[in-house]
């Protein structure tokens, strides 16, 4: 409470007395106190490095006096070795031609024996005359941008690391994914009596397990049995059907060799085995070979399969067609039909899966197509199995990232110079 006569300063008066005392203040703050006592460290050397004023910020960094440092130490004695190579080498050079330089990552060293990493920028002062007179240096504490640097190359190891340890994972499984695939087609084709046999599988991506499958094998004396063919999808079911289909068509053909019967065989087994859940399916070529004097009778099947190609040694190359096969195991009963021909001296009988036919070609991606593979093998110089194996890898090949799926071939054929009945050589 006011006394009587007398009345309060108003409060305004107050706070322009506070304002004319931090202003004050402000006047009395000096240049060289600001630069002394700055968040950066500031010195200035002469030309040949001595170290002519430095402010505390920067001594506080180092750890010394004044005194030990002023006119008694150059700029250089205060890096590290590492530090005075790169001022030496890189730094002052660029000084001299450019006046200025500024954000060089350097190392100073403590006087404890530390080291502190900074961003130095100096700058050469002249006179009128452009002579120069000292070299102004300002040096920021990158500690933390250090520390920065240092997370950021730990996760990058961690990250190599882990790439390394993909890659290499990624290695074992498509060793493991090979062996598997090799163990779902014939190590190598059996020698067949008066004939030549040749195969090749072109796996289109090592990290995808494909379902192609071919076999040949004998069924008695005189007759071989071949297959070939091509399970939906890719990966493990696949392989496990692809393994049941070679099984189940062995085990039909020494039941009944007749193609029809060892695909109507197999249809069944696959229906049923897959009638619930998801449904798995195949294509199939399946035919029988038999000598009968100087040439070769083969009876075929297909279901749902590209039909089977005759190149012959006059150099014509005809499909030989199979009419109405539907895809195997789809229904539980499917018609299939069988076809017939005779292979003669220097002809040869080639299966394929639908990974070549239907692989991309030219700037347009279009189908490579059926139309197109008889006109290449109608060109082939030679008809033999492994002569045009030989020139149907070299297609898959040129095909490059057109083909998109794996593809198995297998071709079957009399050679010219056949050996008489009782020989069993094979070339």
């Amino acid at each position: 409470m006011c006394r009587t006569g007398q009345s309060p300063d108003p409060p305004e008066h107050e706070d322009a007395a506070s304002t004319d005392a931090a202003f004050s203040a402000l006047l009395e703050d000096s240049a060289e106190e600001l630069y002394d006592s700055a968040p950066c460290g500031y010195l200035s050397t002469l030309m040949d490095g001595t170290i002519a004023k430095i402010n505390s910020t920067l001594l506080t960094w180092l750890g010394r006096s004044r005194e030990e440092v002023v006119g008694r130490m150059r700029f250089t004695d205060l890096l590290t070795v590492g530090g005075r190579i790169y001022h030496d080498t890189h730094f002052a050079p660029l000084l001299s031609m450019q006046g200025s330089i500024s954000g060089i990552a350097l190392d100073i060293k403590k006087a404890e024996g530390g080291r502190l990493p900074v961003l130095i920028s100096s700058l050469t002062k002249t006179d009128s005359d452009g002579r120069p007179l000292l070299i102004r240096t300002t040096v920021f504490d990158a500690s933390d941008r250090r520390s920065y640097e240092r997370e950021l190359l730990r996760e990058r190891q961690v990250a190599e690391e882990a790439r390394r340890q993909a890659e290499e994972d990624r290695e074992r499984l498509q060793e493991a994914l090979a062996v598997l695939q090799s163990s779902l087609l014939p190590a190598q084709l059996p020698p067949v009596p008066g004939m030549e046999a040749a195969s090749h599988y072109h796996t289109a991506s090592p990290d995808r397990l494909g379902g192609d499958f071919y076999d040949l094998f004998p069924l008695d004396g005189r007759r071989w049995a071949f297959f070939l063919g091509d399970v939906c999808g890719k990966g493990p079911q696949a392989a496990a059907v692809t393994s049941l289909t070679r099984y189940t068509l062995r085990a039909a053909a020494l039941h009944d060799a007749d193609p029809v019967a060892a695909l109507s065989t197999l249809n069944t087994v696959l229906h049923e085995r897959y009638t619930t859940g998801d449904p798995r399916y195949c294509t199939a070529i399946f035919g029988v070979l038999e000598p009968d004097g100087d040439t070769v009778t083969v009876e075929l099947a297909s279901g749902g399969h590209p039909p089977a190609l005759v190149l012959r040694k006059d150099g014509r190359a005809d499909y030989l067609p199979t009419p109405g096969g539907l895809l195997v195991g789809i229904m539980p009963a499917a018609p299939f039909a069988s076809a017939r021909t005779v292979l003669a001296a220097g002809d040869t009988l080639l299966l394929y899966t639908d990974g070549l036919t239907e692989a991309r070609t030219g700037e347009k991606r279009e189908l490579f197509g059926d139309e197109a593979l008889r006109d290449f093998a109608t060109g082939l110089p030679d008809t033999g199995p492994q002569e045009v194996i030989t020139a149907m890898t070299g297609l898959l090949n040129s095909f490059g990232d057109g083909l998109d799926d794996d593809t198995a071939l297998l071709a079957l054929g009399v050679p010219t110079d056949r050996p008489r009945p009782g020989s069993d050589t094979l070339k």
